[in-house]
């Protein structure tokens, strides 16, 4: 599965690593219903540490269609919820 990273670029992942990255999707969700701006925070930024830890970097010229694409990660809770569908950041 290829990632994407709003203003980094993008990431090679297993499909093995789904099940670890939906769950910090939902904690990502309900942070957003509740407003918990400094969980919100917490939990993109282990988002997206997960998603660089766990992936492989493609090239920076290299343009592969994305399966996710993730919110940079100064973007803001207002932001993120104007990315959002009923299913996340992960669909499931």
């Amino acid at each position: 599965m290829i990632v994407r990273i709003m203003g980094e670029g993008q990431v090679k992942l297993d499909d093995a690593h789904f099940i670890e990255l939906n769950k910090l999707d939902d904690e990502l969700l309900a942070e957003m219903e509740s407003g918990d701006e400094a969980g919100f925070r917490r939990t993109l930024g282990a988002l997206l540490d997960s998603v660089r830890r766990l992936g492989t970097p493609l090239p920076d010229d290299s343009l592969e269609p994305s399966a996710l694409i993730l919110p940079g990660p100064d973007a803001s809770l207002a932001e993120v919820r104007e990315m959002l569908s009923d299913d996340g950041l992960i669909p499931g």
